[in-house]
């Protein structure tokens, strides 16, 4: 069970720190200070297995001296309460071996701070905890100022940026989650505050053990102390109330280990008496519930909450489905049919038959459709239908760009089903038995948000309508909520693919739908649409010169690049604008304050909305091109043909919008897409990202990612379908 840590501080003469100092006790090494004039020897410390300077292209040689680099950040800065440095810490997945979680450090370091012009000084260290277990993790130092080949110039303000800090946190966990994803190591961590992920335990500091044995020594002290006020605390709280433990499990995986409860155990915690206590407590709750040994023969174990919201799910889909009000007129069916093949909408026997099967009287229906199989379409028909009828027809999906997509598709109004649920708690828009709610990608909804969204339409006496496919991206929480609603009540199911033009590639998104990926991969490779290169870096530059050259060739084509992590994403955006900036396509860039920290925007770029906003009628994923831009206001024409125009100092949720993660990409369809596959990937990835498109799809992959496409088969037909505890 792979813990998330990811923590930042600044160090500063205005607390006694000297930047030599810290530099020698992360490295236990033997520093001289010019400033104060005596040395600080931490040699004899040990647990650091790695250190090394990072400095960025142009640095001066001299400054991968530690001494040196040091010496001079402390020589350059003036007041007595200067700035000195800042120092970033985050926790390696214990699952990795010491050379596997050096590289890991080391490539998120190069990426994420010496790529922006910083001088990392980053030190591993693989300490072994009470528990025996390694508790290996890193320190980065990093230079405040920019640097030249002279030495250091001006401080850099936008690196001390609150938005920049998230999105390292963000990228922290997507760095670890593709490299474990890589390795085939079943863990994951989730950059979310305990808060937010709805866990009542007060998060840690992150400390070494050496620091832990040296209080008296002033080092850390603070720090120490509060690290075991907080596990101390967060250990009263398990033993007494041990279901807080097992719900913070339970929040992203139905069923675990002992391994797994140890190891929760060991981190909410202080000592081994308290190990012990917790342990004990959980193991002895009413709570905890044993479900016999796994197909490795691991005993696996679940909580009573976790099956009570299966429950609870399953009894509000009982409810609805035995609800027999809902009907719709066959006359209504048919004018609505009569009207879209008046605009040319001619839906397939499978379509049809679906269209009758959620517009019959039932309170629950299904239906399971293949991406591009035309659901969207069948459900405008349907909309037409309910609505003669005197229903209400609101719709609503996990992502923005999801809900914005089926509006987009249907012309039912939808939204995010976090927004549905606020507005619900704040009493405001209830459903009531004159509503159809049509909820899309239902296979990326865990148990509780099912369950909550159910059980709220059952007591209201609405009708729902599930729409997905359950070999799309997984839900993000616990359990395979679609796959056990549909496995119990049945579906309608369309799996006649339309959205792409060419009979093969049909069939490659129906191989790609029953995990048959080789055969979809290979059947794209035949047509030349798979591409190798040596590293993936050179597959990046290699997919930004098809891109550009598509674009400019065919205009008028949609098209949209998609990747794995959001890091990947930032690089393929600034590698996608670089080409419209040098085709004297985008206006003089303008220097904007994003949520995600500075970005350049220009007339003419293409841009991404990452918030739902009402007001403005956007949603997360929702894309468009700017059409003015200033420091604090934006003007953008969006992809609906709809202008746009906000204060950034109200709205600031923009990035550039050329590339995207493939989980934000689902309900998306395009003419071309251009996808670069990481280790990250998994079948399910692998299937959402290679069926946006109707005429064609570009692979490109590294060989220092996968040495063959025999590799890459096999990563991309990997599985990690979600369980549930009953």
């Amino acid at each position: 069970m792979a813990i998330y840590h990811f923590s930042a501080k600044v160090i500063s003469r205005a607390n006694g720190s000297s930047a030599v100092a810290s530099a020698a006790y992360r490295a236990a090494e033997r520093l001289h200070d010019d400033r104060l004039g005596r040395d600080h020897d931490f040699s004899n410390k040990a647990g650091v297995v790695h250190s090394e300077i990072l400095a960025p292209e142009g640095a001066p040689e001299r400054l991968n001296d530690r001494a040196t680099l040091w010496n001079e950040v402390e020589a350059g800065e003036k007041r007595k309460d200067a700035q000195l440095a800042r120092e970033v810490e985050f926790s390696i997945p214990r699952e990795l071996n010491q050379q596997q979680g050096i590289q890991l450090a080391r490539d998120f370091v190069e990426k994420q701070f010496v790529e922006r012009g910083m001088v990392a000084d980053m030190n591993v260290h693989w300490d072994m905890g009470k528990d025996g277990q390694p508790k290996p993790h890193a320190h980065v130092m990093l230079s405040m100022r920019e640097v030249g080949p002279e030495g250091f110039g001006q401080k850099v303000r936008e690196w001390n940026s609150t938005a920049l800090l998230q999105e390292w946190r963000v990228a922290w966990a997507d760095h670890v989650n593709e490299r474990l994803a890589e390795l085939d190591i079943d863990a994951r961590i989730d950059h979310r505050t305990l808060e937010a992920q709805g866990i009542d335990l007060e998060p840690q500091h992150k400390i070494g053990p050496a620091a832990s044995r040296m209080p008296e020594q002033g080092l850390e002290a603070e720090r120490v102390e509060d690290h075991a006020r907080i596990a101390r605390e967060n250990g009263e709280k398990i033993i007494a109330r041990p279901e807080i433990a097992l719900d913070a499990i339970t929040r992203q995986q139905a069923t675990f280990t002992r391994r797994d409860l140890a190891q929760f155990a060991f981190r909410h915690s202080d000592g081994k008496d308290q190990f012990d206590q917790v342990m004990s407590a959980v193991r002895s709750s009413p709570e905890l519930v044993a479900l016999g040994r796994d197909g490795k023969g691991e005993d696996r174990f679940t909580s009573r909450d976790m099956i009570a919201a299966e429950q609870r799910l399953e009894r509000a889909a009982e409810g609805l489905a035995i609800d027999r009000g809902h009907g719709v007129a066959d006359a209504h069916v048919t004018r609505a049919l009569a009207s879209a093949e008046g605009r040319g909408l001619d839906l397939s026997a499978e379509q049809r038959g679906a269209l009758a099967h959620i517009t019959g009287d039932k309170g629950l229906a299904s239906v399971v459709g293949y991406a591009g199989s035309g659901k969207s379409a069948m459900l405008g028909v349907a909309r037409e239908a309910w609505e003669a009828q005197g229903y209400q027809v609101r719709g609503a999906a996990l992502s923005g760009i999801a809900a914005e997509n089926l509006e987009g598709g249907s012309a039912i109004a939808s939204r995010t089903i976090a927004s549905m649920e606020y507005q619900w708690e704040q009493g405001r828009e209830l459903l009531g038995p004159r509503d159809v709610l049509v909820i899309d990608e239902a296979g990326m909804i865990g148990t509780r948000q099912m369950e909550c969204v159910l059980s709220h339409a059952e007591q209201a006496g609405a009708k729902v309508v599930l729409v997905g496919d359950p070999e799309q991206l997984q839900a993000i929480e616990a359990g395979a909520a679609f796959r056990a609603v549909t496995e119990r009540h049945g579906w309608a199911e369309i799996t006649e693919i339309r959205r792409q033009c060419e009979d093969w590639q049909r069939d490659a998104t129906k191989a790609l739908a029953t995990g048959r990926a080789g055969e979809a991969i290979h059947a794209y490779e035949a047509h030349g649409m798979v591409q190798a290169a040596e590293t993936r870096e050179l597959a990046r530059a290699d997919l930004v010169d098809r891109w550009d050259a598509e674009r400019i060739a065919a205009p008028d084509q949609s098209r949209i690049i998609l990747t794995h992590t959001n890091a990947e994403v930032r690089d393929l955006n600034l590698a996608a604008r670089d080409r419209l900036r040098d085709a004297g396509e985008l206006g003089p860039d303008v220097r904007v304050s994003a949520e995600r920290g500075a970005r350049d925007f220009a007339t003419g770029d293409r841009i991404m909305f990452l918030k739902n906003e009402r007001g403005l009628g956007v949603k997360n994923g929702t894309l468009g091109k700017v059409e003015r831009v200033s420091p604090d206001s934006m003007a953008v024409r969006l992809d609906d043909g709809r202008q746009v125009a906000f204060d950034l100092k109200d709205y600031a949720h923009v990035d550039h919008g050329y590339a995207a993660t493939i989980h934000k990409s689902q309900g998306v369809t395009v003419d071309q897409g251009h996808v670069l596959a990481t280790p990250g990937m998994d079948r399910h990835a692998a299937y959402v990202a290679l069926s946006r498109h109707r005429e064609g799809v570009q692979l490109h992959y590294g060989r220092d990612d996968f040495a063959d496409d025999r590799r890459l088969v096999r990563t991309l037909s990997r599985e990690r379908a979600k369980d549930m505890a009953s």
